[in-house]
């Protein structure tokens, strides 16, 4: 969801003002998400390399993300909507940490949407986490698979993402879903995130529609 600083400062706006308007606009695409069919949202809302900001504005974004919660978490949930957060929230305050814990609890029965928030993540540090984590319970070398390694990721459990969509104007995956997204179609826009709306989604579902996808077959 890229954009946001770059949609305030053209207003002359504060850098938070970007983000509150970028909330708004991912509570848009998540209503169009289940008015147009699509069971599965992942979002990348905090990178790892996102520490390197301002310490204002990652408390800004902190308190913007703790709000986001405390408004709508219930209606997430009378939604039927499964929350799950990725990433090494470990970095995250325990104040921040016991809300996302108990977030993820609260909807774990969920099914009719899921909903993914990645938040200080990075996808090198979650393959290095994986394999960790296997060495961790004795997996032997010769046992590593893919197999094993997708089924230690922070995404265990989801389907591998058939879109991938960056606003902003940026064609690059910035270490993110980077195993995930072997065969995952790409859609760049330049439209900044705060900006982007249904319509915009629609017109990425139709590009992605129209594609034809070999998973590495020949043509």
């Amino acid at each position: 969801m890229d954009g946001n600083g770059r949609w305030a400062t053209a207003r002359n706006l504060p850098r938070t003002a970007g983000h509150k308007k970028g909330a708004d606009s991912l509570r848009t695409i998540m209503n169009a998400c289940r008015d147009l069919g699509v069971t599965h949202l992942t979002v990348y809302a905090f990178s790892s390399e996102n520490w390197r900001r301002s310490d204002a504005e990652i408390s800004d974004l902190m308190q913007l993300l703790q709000h986001y919660l405390q408004q709508e978490l219930q209606t997430l949930h009378e939604n039927k909507i499964r929350l799950r957060f990725i990433g090494d929230t470990e970095m995250l305050s325990p104040e921040i940490q016991k809300q996302l814990a108990e977030a993820e609890q609260l909807t774990t029965r969920n099914n009719a949407f899921h909903f993914t928030i990645a938040l200080s993540y990075g996808a090198r540090q979650e393959i290095t986490r994986a394999v960790q984590k296997l060495i961790a319970q004795g997996t032997a070398a010769a046992d590593i698979t893919e197999e094993t390694i997708s089924a230690a990721l922070d995404t265990a459990g989801l389907p591998e993402p058939d879109l991938l969509i960056r606003t902003g104007g940026e064609e690059r995956l910035s270490n993110f879903l980077l195993w995930q997204s072997a065969y995952t179609e790409l859609y760049f826009t330049k439209t900044l995130w705060p900006d982007f709306g249904k319509k915009e989604f629609v017109a990425a579902l139709e590009n992605f529609a129209g594609r034809e996808r070999r998973y590495g077959t020949a043509e």
